[in-house]
């Protein structure tokens, strides 16, 4: 019984983990943010707009605020004429580079098993 209680404590800390890990990856962009910026390791504000498809300018400046905010993303203003921002991932952030990884392997073979190509 003692066992079985610890089995289910230790679930419950891991259901914590995995929902923790949503909360901070949560929505439709920020993975394919992280994976533009972890992709080319420092990237400005227009070339994530351009790699992520769909997203606005409104809702691209959102998101890497909250990366920021949750110390996955650094952000540096370059004194440039006009200025740069640049993107880069924090050491935290660098963390999620397997992940990512892993996701784009994932990804290639879902889509050739449900394409059959």
């Amino acid at each position: 019984m003692e066992c079985t209680t610890r089995i289910e404590e230790q679930h419950k800390k891991e259901m914590m983990a995995v929902q923790d890990s949503m909360d901070v990856l949560n929505g439709k962009w920020k993975i394919a943010i992280l994976s533009s910026i972890c992709y080319y390791n420092k990237r400005r504000f227009s070339d994530i707009l351009n790699d992520v498809k769909g997203i606005s300018n409104k809702m691209l400046s959102k998101e890497l605020k909250e990366l920021e905010i949750n110390k996955l993303v650094r952000r540096t203003v370059l004194d440039t004429q006009p200025v740069s921002v640049l993107y880069e991932l924090t050491q935290h952030g660098l963390t999620l580079k397997t992940l990512i990884t892993h996701l784009v392997e994932w990804g290639i073979q879902h889509r050739k098993e449900i394409t059959r190509k």
